[in-house]
């Protein structure tokens, strides 16, 4: 059994946070630009057509409160990845200084 080290760690946490924050804002950006209400334009009153054609309506739109969260969640693993890190050069160093 390998165990791996804090470093590895810690940057696995940070790879992992990037491909939630990557997926949560592409969710975000699908939710919010896939609508079905066609925009108007102040500037001339004329009504803007923003739908998407597809040939199925029965796409499933990702929830946004949800993409949200798991945005902020993304944000705290690399937070919390960052520190693991931190830690691992903190006691590397002290190792270093100890055996010299």
């Amino acid at each position: 059994m390998e165990i791996p080290s804090a470093m590895n760690s810690g940057l696995q946490g940070l790879q992992n946070a990037r491909a939630t924050a990557d997926q949560a804002a592409a969710d975000i950006v699908a939710s919010t630009t896939l609508s079905d209400e066609p925009l108007k334009n102040p500037a001339n009153n004329v009504e803007v057509n923003t739908e998407v054609s597809n040939p199925s309506n029965n796409i499933e739109l990702p929830d946004l409160n949800q993409a949200i969260v798991n945005l902020k969640v993304a944000e705290y693993q690399a937070k919390a990845s960052t520190e693991v890190i931190k830690s691992a050069d903190d006691s590397l160093g002290t190792l270093l200084d100890v055996t010299a």
